[in-house]
């Protein structure tokens, strides 16, 4: 059986795109997942997009979000740039993190995220605490803020977000039994009111160049402590976001999307 894909990307964080919103997909197990994701022997992406039939009534259509190691995740805001501008149209979508609202432009789109979570059981965490500081730390990382956004993340604010290890402290931080269901981690460094610069170890699929939950945690995380304005740039190593925490609670989030290329495979030999 052959499946078509399409290859495309976030600021560098890519993807493959399957549609089934047409034609019935064969079953996504976390194992063909992670075969397709294989940068060696497959595809190769950070994340698996599958589209399908909305089950919520008002949607447009239904985006599940697999990771590289096959899990399915909640929530991207990178893969719904990239979503809008595949189907060229305002449309919304049903997430596991919620429904997104997409609205595609010229070089990329405008995604509606929703309003942020901040409980600790939102979050979630083991027990309860403040998400504004949380009293926990990690070497000289400390302090956290949680956010979720459509999934979990920790925020930590430093000075310079190039001298932190994040390769080594990501994983260890992610998997902390203080998250239930593993986190994200963002350090984040505030260059102006207006400006903030971050990097991000992303659940399930480690270092990217970019994440768009990413992107918005940590700047709500930052107006949340007073220490930028409602909309600010947000800087990643694959480039920049422009991130706008409106009056109504919902977080927009702007910035490019590319298609990088058409193919298709055959099923079997992922399955």
């Amino acid at each position: 059986m052959r499946i078509p894909f399409v290859k495309m990307h976030g600021l560098g964080n890519d993807f493959v795109v399957l549609d089934g919103r047409e034609a019935a997909l064969p079953e996504i197990t976390a194992s063909a997942a992670r075969r397709i994701a294989d940068r060696r022997e497959g595809v190769g992406c950070d994340q698996l997009i599958v589209l399908e039939p909305p089950r919520t009534p008002g949607c447009d259509l239904r985006m599940r979000i697999f990771n590289a190691d096959g899990g399915e995740v909640e929530s991207c805001g990178n893969a719904s740039r990239a979503v809008a501008l595949l189907i060229g149209r305002a449309a919304r979508a049903e997430t596991g993190g919620g429904i997104v609202e997409l609205s595609p432009h010229a070089g990329g789109a405008s995604v509606d995220m929703g309003a942020p979570r901040f409980d600790w059981q939102a979050i979630p965490l083991a027990y309860a605490m403040d998400t504004l500081a949380m009293p926990v730390g990690w070497d000289h990382l400390t302090a956290p803020s949680a956010v979720n956004v459509g999934n979990p993340h920790v925020v930590f604010f430093v000075e310079d977000v190039g001298a932190v290890a994040l390769d080594r402290l990501g994983p260890e931080i992610e998997t902390d039994p203080l998250f239930p269901q593993r986190v994200n981690v963002n350090i984040a460094t505030v260059e102006s009111r207006s400006r903030i610069r971050a990097r991000v170890w992303e659940r399930g699929a480690g270092l990217t160049r970019a994440c768009g939950t990413g992107a918005c945690a940590a700047a709500v995380a930052a107006m949340r402590r007073g220490l930028v304005d409602r909309e600010v740039t947000l800087a990643l190593p694959g480039g920049e976001l422009r991130i706008a925490w409106g009056e109504d609670d919902h977080i927009t989030m702007t910035g490019p999307a590319v298609e990088s290329f058409r193919g298709e495979f055959e099923w079997e030999s992922f399955a």
